[in-house]
């Protein structure tokens, strides 16, 4: 009987030098992976804008997607650019609008929006009285914007060019 509790403790020692042995195996492998990353150049997070530009970070207000040019109007200058980027546009006689039309006696005073989208800009008349034409056609409902279609709001014609 002592024989066979003495091969049995021998049993258990050797296996708590195996799993001991394993376990500095364990810690010694993280300590290299952990000292090799230390060694290792650190990349810096911050990107120039050119960098961040090349990688198409940049947010979408960044870039043009079209632009309003005044043809005809009584309350804008003939010819003047207005720049269409990812933000809605709206545009009414009210001086809250992003194009106030204060002169414009057929404007509503929140007349009609637009809307650059992935897909293109698109137009929407939001309750004007008057409302709002495309090429002589007036809007019932939104409308994606084409090269050279011309917008009406009130007594100004709009032009638009992607």
């Amino acid at each position: 009987m002592t024989i066979a509790s003495a091969q049995v403790e021998t049993t258990l020692l050797a296996l708590k030098l195996a799993f001991l042995v394993l376990l500095y195996l364990f810690i010694w492998r993280i300590v290299r992976s952990a000292a090799r990353d230390l060694r290792l150049p650190q990349e810096s997070m911050i990107l120039a804008p050119q960098q961040a530009a090349a990688a198409g970070l940049l947010a979408p207000a960044a870039r043009e997607q079209g632009r309003l040019v005044v043809l005809e109007s009584p309350a804008l200058e003939e010819g003047e650019v207005v720049a269409l980027t990812s933000h809605p546009v709206t545009v009414g006689r009210g001086s809250n609008n992003d194009v106030p039309l204060p002169s414009d006696e057929y404007a509503s005073t929140r007349h009609a929006r637009f809307e650059p989208r992935r897909d293109g800009v698109w137009i929407e008349d939001i309750g004007s009285t008057n409302g709002t034409f495309v090429n002589g056609i007036r809007l019932t409902r939104e409308r994606k914007l084409a090269a050279g279609d011309v917008v009406r709001v009130g007594e100004t014609d709009l032009r638009f060019e992607p």
